[in-house]
């Protein structure tokens, strides 16, 4: 898998616009100065735990006992299930925050930004490829980079596009993961029979 190729994989499971609706309700109750700054600390502690997810992955997996193919069938279900609640959107979206409430790490940088099928998928890809980390690293790098200006810039992407449009890109973004998903999950078993 290429460095493009990974960090659109990436992209779309971190789904930034789909995250957005969630992500301004969340900030909709922070003094409007602070907003930005707890985005970035938000973004800042998400991108560290990707990065260490997948510079720590092929230990974390060992150590659990794990194999690779285990780790592409399941991130392949997981994958499979967010990309269908992104077509098929469930009511609601409980946060857990009381209002005024300044997010830290949960839930905004854990689970929307670096969730578990994003940390999946790091561990797929520093298992199945360790020689290719640096190019790993480079597609967390620019995934990130890509959900950062998209979250950063969250007014004007929302007035551009507006909620019928932030809901027609979720869907199309969920049909491209459905896709990804289902190919992770026939390689995992794949490598499996052949093993």
């Amino acid at each position: 898998m290429e460095i493009l190729s990974a960090a659109l994989t990436l992209f779309l499971i971190m789904d930034p616009l789909g995250n957005l609706p969630v992500i301004l309700s969340i900030l909709k109750h922070i003094d409007p100065k602070r907003r930005r700054k707890v985005l970035i600390r938000e973004l800042v502690i998400a991108l560290f735990i990707l990065l260490l997810f997948l510079f720590a992955g092929k230990q974390i997996l060992s150590f659990l006992h794990v194999s690779s193919e285990t780790v592409s069938i399941s991130g392949g279900l997981i994958l499979f299930l967010i990309a269908i609640r992104m077509i098929f959107p469930q009511p609601g979206g409980v946060t857990g925050l009381a209002a005024g409430e300044e997010p830290f790490i949960v839930p905004m940088a854990i689970p929307m930004i670096a969730g578990p099928s994003t940390i999946a998928s790091l561990l797929l890809f520093s298992n199945q490829y360790p020689a290719q980390i640096f190019e790993w690293s480079l597609s967390v790098f620019i995934a990130w980079l890509a959900t950062f200006i998209i979250l950063m810039f969250y007014d004007v992407v929302s007035k551009f596009l507006g909620e019928k449009g932030l809901k027609a890109v979720e869907r199309l973004m969920g049909l491209l993961l459905v896709m990804i998903s289902t190919q992770m999950f026939l390689n995992g078993i794949k490598s499996y029979m052949l093993h």
